[in-house]
C-alpha cells in the first residue's frame, strides 16, 4: 500500500490528514464507514476515491491510535 496516500496541510480542510489529491479527510471516511455505508458507496458518492485510499484511511487511524501521545515535560 503506497504510504503517500494520506496527506496533511495546514492550508488544506484545516490540517486534517485527506487523501492526497483530494479534500476528503479521513474522518469522513471513519464516520461513514461507522455509519454502515460500504466502501462502494462512499467511492460512488466520492468517485476520486479508491478502494486503496479507504484501506490507506484505515491504516492511518489505526497507526494514530496505536501511537502514544507526547508526554508531557516535568
Amino acid at each position: 500500500m503506497k504510504s503517500n496516500l494520506i496527506c496533511s496541510d495546514p492550508s488544506v480542510m484545516m490540517g486534517k490528514p485527506v487523501i492526497a489529491g483530494t479534500r476528503i479527510t479521513v474522518e469522513l471516511i471513519l464516520e461513514k464507514l461507522a455509519a454502515g455505508e460500504t466502501a462502494e458507496e462512499i467511492i460512488e458518492a466520492h468517485p476520486r476515491l479508491t478502494r486503496e485510499a479507504i484501506r490507506a484511511a484505515l491504516t492511518y487511524a489505526a497507526k494514530a491510535l496505536r501511537t502514544p501521545p507526547p508526554q508531557k515535560a516535568a
